[in-house]
């Protein structure tokens, strides 16, 4: 069995702590990321770190810094 590079998501109604993790400050324009209420989408385009244009596939929508909800996958 192998284990993905990929850190699992923390659950907010976990009664353990999440770990503590520095989430990138910066996302480039074709970036595949997944939102807490959005889901699955793509970057497509940035605002030098103010915002990002994100397509969600039934919507697009403006995300601004500091993607605290927003991971890159």
């Amino acid at each position: 069995m192998t284990k993905s590079a990929a850190p699992k998501r923390h659950l907010p109604t976990s009664p353990f702590k999440a770990a503590v993790a520095p989430a990138p400050k910066h996302f480039a324009e074709g970036d595949q990321v997944t939102h807490d209420v959005y889901g699955l989408g793509r970057v497509i385009s940035v605002e030098d770190g103010v915002a990002a244009l994100v397509d969600f596939g039934s919507t697009r929508t403006r995300i601004l810094s500091p993607y605290a909800k927003m991971t890159k996958l």
